[in-house]
């Protein structure tokens, strides 16, 4: 099983910031890793499923032409809509993910703290739903917590084992902690360097 809409609902309607995204350094910083970690400087159509109140979407905005991001929560939508309320180039949706997936081509999606709210057999539809719509200079990016909490379905390690195991993406970056782990995918082969012709 997966955690409902009306969980996370209940979670904004106690705290608009449940996991202290505006003002804990933890997750500045891990945003900043996010965004240094994508092998390209632009963006035409970027995607970031379970945005929550909009303050990684907001850096996401400024890398890409044009932006979508949802959440399943139509709390944390309207928070993320006033979050990204200047910024023209995002499109906020209620969606649940990966049933309601976009039906697009994205050359940036970003997957960050959603994949062990879901089941295995989710998780492993994300990752096809998400690498059929990547384009082919597309880059995938995974971030998840690495401690344990109540409720939780599968380890950031295994999570990213999902999204590993795809044949058609291969392996650029990898950051890892004790807290976090940071991967990138891409359909590309070359490396940032090599694509520049520096190496």
């Amino acid at each position: 099983m997966s955690f409902s809409a009306a969980w996370f609902d209940d979670l904004y309607r106690q705290d608009d910031d449940p996991w202290n995204y505006r003002d804990s350094w933890y997750e500045r910083r891990k945003r900043h890793l996010m965004i240094a970690a994508l092998p390209r400087e632009r963006y035409r159509l970027g995607f970031e499923p379970a945005c929550s109140n909009g303050e990684l979407s907001a850096l996401l905005a400024q890398r890409c032409e044009r932006l979508r991001v949802c959440d399943i929560s139509a709390f944390a939508v309207r928070l993320a809509r006033e979050r990204l309320g200047e910024a023209r180039n995002v499109i906020v949706e209620k969606r649940a993910i990966p049933q309601e997936w976009p039906d697009a081509c994205f050359d940036l999606i970003v997957i960050g703290e959603l994949c062990y709210y879901l089941s295995r057999e989710a998780t492993a539809e994300l990752a096809q739903r998400a690498c059929a719509s990547l384009t082919g200079d597309g880059a995938l990016v995974a971030c998840h917590w690495r401690h344990p909490f109540e409720g939780k379905l599968q380890t950031a390690d295994e999570v990213h084992a999902t999204f590993g195991a795809l044949p058609a993406l291969t392996h650029l970056v990898q950051h890892a902690e004790h807290d976090l782990l940071l991967d990138v995918w891409s359909k590309e082969v070359c490396s940032i360097a090599q694509r520049e012709g520096l190496a």
